[in-house]
């Protein structure tokens, strides 16, 4: 409540100038998608494919389409059932697959990439790369799983190796690499070349996949207008997309100030869409509005769902961040920390260890990481945040107050929660 009354005061005083809470959104824009329709995930198709894989079964074309149709009704749906049941048809195709093997383990390997098995996903990833089928691809691909595994230097060797400017999966990757480097402005003109191309193409996938990702980089840059009208593009495009809904929310929540209406469009999301991450947001906005029984209902729901073994270390960093400030299991925290590191040795990973090596206690051992693996290697605000932390503790004013101006341009990325947090740095 006391903070509720300081975020008011301090809107007031700066209503006149801060353009950036105009309301941006309208429900009369959104209502239409909200409809709490069951995602359907079978079809003639699938059943005709499906049926004919028997436990013996060598029929490499079944286990092939039934994988990817498995994939598609986990983007859909957020079921982890999906995932893994396409993990366990591509297994069976990498297996006895003599013809199309490097694609088959490209296939496998973005399913590993899918469920944060990120060295699974390099071992198949360099296996497509020696079988030599389209090279190409397995290029890109090597560029993702490095990526994720911090690998920047050999990320950016194969991501010149495919340089084509007209290319959509080059130009991606291109706005990606700009992304991490913090050139958001690059990043965003690749992006927008990138969306020109799948317009063009009239490939539906592709443009809705362009449309989401610039929403989130314009929203970044502060374009919320812009933001806010890609994410009604891409659900023109496919009305159930979750993914474009959460970001209408998270504008609703993080500019206009309308906590409700952001619980109101995310609890339409999550009739049929399965994704824990989602109940996380949910806690977050009704921890913003004092509703401690909501907050506590979501975060239940987090809870039961990621103690389903499917997901393996997929939520990890949400995890982390639960036992640092939500229960308090700082030895806990280290543990899975320590773990996320060895899994991914990123600039994030190695934040989330040194920040809860603050939590602990030991302020110099959270200081020599964050020298070492985090500062000028990442451009995000929450880990810049971390940065902060433990420079405060270390009583170092002048860059505690460096990243204190970085961050208060940086609120509407991370929420009105960590607002007054950023104040008292």
């Amino acid at each position: 409540m006391k903070f509720h009354i300081y975020f008011l005061a301090l809107l007031l005083t700066f209503s006149c100038s801060e353009k950036a809470h105009e309301t941006i959104a309208s429900a009369a824009d959104y209502n239409t998608y909200l409809k709490t329709e069951p995602t359907k995930t079978t079809s003639k198709y699938f059943e005709i494919w499906n049926g004919k894989i028997r436990p013996d079964s060598m029929q490499l074309t079944s286990f092939g389409i039934v994988g990817g149709e498995y994939s598609r009704y986990f983007k859909e749906t957020g079921d982890i059932t999906y995932l893994k049941k396409a993990e366990q048809s591509l297994t069976k195709a990498v297996e006895i697959a003599s013809i199309g093997r490097a694609g088959y383990r490209r296939s496998l390997a973005r399913n590993y990439i899918s469920q944060h098995r990120f060295k699974e996903a390099l071992v198949m990833a360099m296996e497509a790369r020696k079988l030599g089928a389209d090279p190409k691809e397995s290029q890109f691909l090597l560029f993702d799983v490095h990526m994720e595994l911090g690998n920047y230097g050999l990320a950016e060797k194969y991501l010149d190796s495919t340089k084509n400017m007209k290319d959509f999966g080059y130009l991606i990757r291109l706005a990606k690499w700009n992304d991490y480097k913090g050139d958001l402005d690059a990043t965003i003109t690749f992006m927008e070349k990138a969306k020109a191309i799948a317009l063009e193409a009239k490939n539906e996938a592709l443009t809705l996949w362009s449309l989401t990702n610039l929403a989130d980089y314009y929203g970044h840059a502060g374009r919320l207008n812009d933001s806010y009208e890609h994410y009604l593009k891409a659900l023109e495009i496919d009305s159930k997309n979750a993914y474009a809904k959460k970001g209408i929310a998270w504008i609703v929540f993080s500019n206009d100030k309308n906590p409700e209406e952001a619980l109101r469009i995310l609890d339409s999301v999550t009739m049929t869409y399965n994704a824990p991450d989602y109940y996380l947001l949910k806690a977050e906005i009704a921890d913003y509005m004092g509703n401690d029984l909501v907050r506590l209902e979501n975060l239940n729901e987090y809870f039961q769902r990621v103690e389903d073994p499917s997901y393996g270390g997929m939520y990890n960093l949400y995890n982390l961040g639960l036992y640092i400030d939500e229960t308090k299991e700082y030895e806990k925290a280290l543990e899975l920390a320590k773990q996320e590191v060895q899994n991914r040795p990123t600039p994030e990973s190695y934040s989330w260890l040194a920040y809860t090596h603050l939590k602990i206690g030991d302020k110099d051992r959270a200081k020599e990481l964050m020298d070492a693996y985090v500062v000028n290697k990442t451009y995000e605000p929450a880990l810049l945040y971390h940065v902060a932390e433990v420079y405060k503790a270390h009583n170092d004013v002048e860059k505690v107050q460096e990243l204190k101006k970085e961050l208060i341009g940086a609120t509407y990325e991370l929420g009105p929660l960590m607002e007054k947090q950023i104040q008292d740095l």
